[in-house]
Order: structure tokens, then sequence, then C-alpha cells
């Protein structure tokens, strides 16, 4: 197995370390005797290197950074940086930019702009101060400025790209999820709805074959017309490019519904609608009409579509018996079906609503702008089951 190509991380805390040769002038001046007090000055010099380095681990490290003890540790650095230029100049200055590496490792934002600029003067003032500095004093400061700049400035394009790669990784996770939630819906909504029809037509055809066997037939052509059509529905499903027709959708409710033996009613006007429009009323109507089928005695089921300038509405209304038991039905919330159609719909700027009727049966009325916008993708809004939630009857979940 070909192993994959290692992606750069962010930068290790040993990348500061070698710069801690920059006090190889002061250890050599206290190895030569040259310095004062030497046993002092040795203490202050493992003291820095003990500090610095702790310091530049817990930097790298968020939890650590934000601690209140990261920041005793680094003010315990910057005096003993002080002590140490203050008290033996020369060499001894240079400690300011590895100070400075070190600040640039814990502050952010306003705190580092301030810390570091603060830094920077007081490494001039002590240099002026002590006349013995090597470079000139804002030589000085200006590389303790620049060190801790470039070290923040590093460190945080580091944590950017590591929070983008998270992100992506993230994102591309969702859209795996929200495919196979498109994916479990869809197929879903298509078995439920084409199985019921197949359900109502192998029913009409045994209620025929004893009197018309010719009618039985038919119904059994009409089974294998629907089995095609549903492999063909799914192929399109899996490969994501399945769009609805609300033209479609009516032919083949006036089919499933005139085979359970209840009347079909159309009634269609205004002008054509947008593709995107016919897809999402095309769902409604596949949702409505499974549900009726499988739910209701209704002996009568109308489809009416108007369109206006502004918006487009339709409504299924059925003259079913309702409800015969348990508890009453909530307009406009049910099982997946209806659930799932009301996120599409709102998600396109529509809304559904479906409930008991003034006079009985049961009303589902869907209605969208006239510009819906293609939210019927499935990836963007989850699509609807079928047939397990309220439809086109009061006898919800039946």
């Amino acid at each position: 197995m070909r192993k994959e190509a290692r992606r750069p991380g962010p930068p290790s805390p040993y990348a500061l370390l070698p710069w801690l040769l920059m006090g190889l002038g002061a250890f050599s001046n206290l190895f030569q005797g040259e310095t004062p007090t030497p046993w002092i000055a040795g203490a202050g010099l493992l003291a820095f290197n003990s500090l610095y380095i702790s310091v530049v681990f817990r930097g790298f490290s968020k939890e650590k950074r934000e601690s209140p003890v990261t920041y005793v540790l680094l003010g315990a650095l910057a005096a003993v940086t002080f002590a140490l230029a203050i008290g033996y100049g020369g060499s001894w200055l240079l400690f300011f930019p590895l100070l400075s590496l070190a600040a640039g490792t814990v502050l952010r934002h306003r705190l580092l702009a301030v810390g570091l600029l603060g830094l920077a003067v007081a490494a001039c003032a002590v240099a002026v101060w002590r006349d013995d500095s090597a470079s000139p004093p804002w030589t000085l400061g200006y590389g303790t400025f620049i060190s801790g700049a470039v070290t923040s400035a590093i460190l945080r394009l580091a944590e950017t790209v590591t929070e983008l790669r998270a992100t992506r990784q993230e994102l591309a996770r969702a859209a795996v999820e929200r495919e196979r939630l498109r994916f479990s819906r869809d197929l879903h909504d298509l078995l439920g709805h084409t199985l019921s029809v197949i359900v109502v037509k192998s029913e009409a055809a045994r209620r025929l074959a004893p009197r018309d066997v010719d009618a039985a037939l038919s119904q059994v052509a009409d089974i294998e017309s629907v089995g095609r059509q549903a492999l063909t529905e799914i192929r399109e499903a899996v490969t994501g490019y399945r769009e609805g027709s609300l033209a479609t959708e009516l032919d083949r409710a006036r089919s499933a519904l005139a085979a359970a033996a209840i009347e079909p009613v159309v009634r269609r006007s205004g002008p054509p609608f947008s593709p995107q429009t016919e897809a999402l009323l095309g769902w409604v109507v596949r949702e409505a009409v499974t549900n009726v089928v499988r739910h209701s005695t209704a002996t009568r089921c109308v489809f009416e579509v108007t369109g206006t300038g502004e918006k487009v509405r339709l409504t299924v209304t059925d003259d079913g018996r309702g409800r015969t038991e348990g508890p009453a039905p909530t307009p406009g919330i049910g099982g997946t079906g209806l659930k799932g159609l009301t996120e599409r719909l709102a998600a396109a700027g529509g809304s559904l609503v479906a409930g008991p009727g003034p006079d009985g049966g049961f009303v589902v009325t869907a209605e969208l702008p006239v510009d819906a916008s293609g939210e019927e993708d499935a990836d963007a809004t989850p699509a609807p089951g079928a047939g397990d939630g309220p439809g086109c009857s009061p006898n919800l979940g039946r």
C-alpha cells in the first residue's frame, strides 16, 4: 500500500531552541572569567535558559499558553533578562531578542504589540545606559521587536492553517452526511410511493381477476410499468440527478388514485412554473398521494394548482373519514414525510400546512414564490420520506 505524503505540520518548539546559541557570548565571558560575580551570573544564565525553554514549550500548547502560570514564567524570564542586561551589559544584552522570541510564542493581539514595543524601547534604553553594546542601540531594539513579531506571525499562520485543515475535514464529513441523508430519504420516498402503488394495483388486479381478466391484466401491466419506472428513478436518485415534475406526478397520482377507487380531480391555472417550483410541488403531490392511498378511506381527492405573479399554491383535499382513534393530529406536523417537505419548502422560501379541512377530510396546502431557488437539490435540503407521516388524510400515522 502506497503511503500518503506527509503534510508539513506546524512548527515545533524545538525550532526555537537553537536561538539560545545567541547567549554563547555571555557564556564565553563567564567561562573566561571576564564577568564579575561569576556565580551569580552563572545562576542567572541557568535560570534564563530554563525559563526560556519552559515558556517556549508552553507557548505551543493553547491550553498551557493561556494559563496564568505561563504569564508568571514569562514575567520571571523578563525579570532575569533585565537583571542580567543591566548588571553585565555587553553580550548579555542579546538576551532581549531571546526574551522577545519567548514573548512571541505566548502573547497575542494587542498585548503582543504593546509587549514587543515595550521590550524594544527597554532594550534601546538599557543599551544606551550601558554604552557597551557590540551594536548600535537602535539595532538591538529593532532586533528585539522583529524577533517576537516574526515568531508570532509564523505561529499564527501555522495555527490558521491547522484550523483550516480541520474545518475542511469537518465540511467534508458534513457533506458526506448530507449525501447519505439525501440518498436514504430520497430512496425511502421513492420506494414508499412506488410500493404503495404496486400494492394498490395488485389488490385491484386480484379483485378484477375473477370477473374481468382483461381489466386485471391491464392492472398487471401497470404494475410492470410502475416497477420499471421505479428502477429508473432509483438509478437517478443514486447518481443524484433526479428531478421531479409536477405534470408527471399528477399523471401518476391519477393512475394510483383510480386504481384505489378514489376519484382524482385536477384543476390547474396560471402561467408555467420554473423547473425548481415544478420539482418541489411534484414532491408534495407524491407524498400526498402516497398517504391518501395508504391511510384514507376517501372516495375523492382534489388537486388545485394556482399561480399568480408572486406565489404558486398547491392544495390537495380529500374527503376521508378522518381519525377514528388516538390523539388528534397537529396541523402541519407529522412524520418524516411532511416534516421533510416542510423543511424543503421553507428552504426555498415557501411553506407547507396540513390539517383537517373545514368540511371534513384533510387538506395539504403548499405555497412557493414563483422564483423558488433550486432548493430541490437534496444536498442542500433533506428529501422527505414517504408514507410514514401525515398525508392527505386525517388518518395520520396509521
